[in-house]
């Protein structure tokens, strides 16, 4: 792409947070953005890097109408060395043009994808914190547009990214959180759009999700569409259940996000030397296992928590704590590993991590 970069003056750039442990998450957003059309019969043209500014839709734009959106979420690091550091950035693309293709949309090719994300943390590297568990957050999305009611597809598309330094995305921060079994709402069903990152899948779980923070729970635990009896995700985060030194996590059936992070803690877990099963699991199997002591841990994984031990799930009422509200010691190991490679400590047998600059 030859991306066209429009410069504010040194006056007109936003002044540096202050206290990087205070940032949270998705509130302070950086000088610039990265834009690009896509036109019916033209294709994806005008690549353009210009101020974090409102964007002009239509009233009319599909995306408004029919939700044809979606979105992915990465992150950049500062190593302590000063590199630039991307965790799979290609997987992030791959899974975008599959959520478009889903979507019936135009896909943004997963090398315009590279290419915008890396030349945009390059120009808002100054952005990137520093601080112990902090990074850049990336938030690359592309929406319908074209002013046209009707349910068809859009002829016209949106892809835009913009960057937020954030900090850890539960205020508990990696310390165990508790996960509240929802057994009436659904997420998502099998042949559904629960496998791609769409925004609808995220609104469907808006009421849920503030019903379970009403009760003091820091997320609600999904449950299959069809029986209400397998577990499927968290509302951020994919799950893992530890028995003993066996990983269980529901496999992909269609209705559940593909994680990054999710694929990322399979493969090293299984480096390690730890038993990895992808399989369907009941509640009744996991509330079980923790009754019987044969469940010994549990976390969630994503992009934004990266590891989240959990403590606790509350199904119909009734509280099942896990190994006494401790983080586990395959947890921290599993979470301490993975930043490992991510901040760039660590050797990166894997090829995952992908530096793009320096700062």
């Amino acid at each position: 792409m030859n991306i066209k970069i429009e410069r504010l003056p040194e006056n007109q750039l936003k002044p540096l947070y202050q206290d990087p442990s205070q940032l949270g998450f998705g509130k302070v957003f950086t000088d610039y953005m990265f834009s690009m059309d896509y036109y019916k019969g033209k294709g994806w043209t005008e690549p353009k890097i210009s101020q974090y500014a409102p964007m002009n839709i239509g009233p009319a734009a599909v995306v408004l109408h029919y939700s044809q959106e979606i979105f992915e979420g990465l992150k950049a690091y500062a190593a302590e060395d000063g590199r630039i550091l991307l965790f799979r950035p290609e997987e992030n693309a791959k899974r975008m043009y599959d959520s478009a293709e889903r979507m019936c949309m135009a896909p943004f090719p997963i090398e315009y994808f590279l290419e915008s994300v890396t030349t945009l943390v390059n120009l808002e590297k100054r952005w990137i914190p520093r601080a112990e568990g902090t990074s850049l957050y990336i938030r690359p999305t592309l929406i319908g547009t074209g002013d046209a009611l009707g349910v068809h597809p859009a002829d016209d598309y949106l892809f835009f990214v913009i960057l937020t330094p954030v900090s850890a995305y539960f205020k508990e921060g990696f310390k165990p959180i508790s996960l509240y079994v929802e057994d009436y709402y659904i997420r998502a069903a099998v042949g559904g759009v629960g496998n791609a990152k769409t925004g609808g899948n995220y609104a469907a779980s808006l009421l849920a999700g503030a019903k379970a923070q009403e009760k003091g729970f820091s997320q609600v635990l999904w449950l299959d569409a069809h029986e209400k009896k397998y577990v499927e995700e968290v509302g951020a985060m994919n799950i893992f259940f530890v028995f003993g030194k066996k990983l269980v996590t529901p496999n992909l059936g269609g209705s559940i996000l593909p994680g990054i992070t999710r694929k990322s803690v399979i493969e090293l877990a299984k480096t390690i030397g730890y038993e990895v099963e992808e399989r369907q699991i009941s509640i009744d199997e996991v509330l079980a296992g923790i009754k019987d002591g044969s469940l010994t841990e549990s976390f969630g994984s994503g992009t934004a928590a990266v590891i989240s031990p959990v403590g606790s799930l509350n199904f119909k009422g009734e509280n099942y704590t896990i190994n006494n509200y401790q983080v586990g010691d395959i947890t921290r190991e599993l979470y301490t590993k993975l930043l490992d490679l991510q901040y760039g400590r660590a050797k990166d047998p894997f090829g995952w991590v992908k530096e793009i600059g320096r700062l």
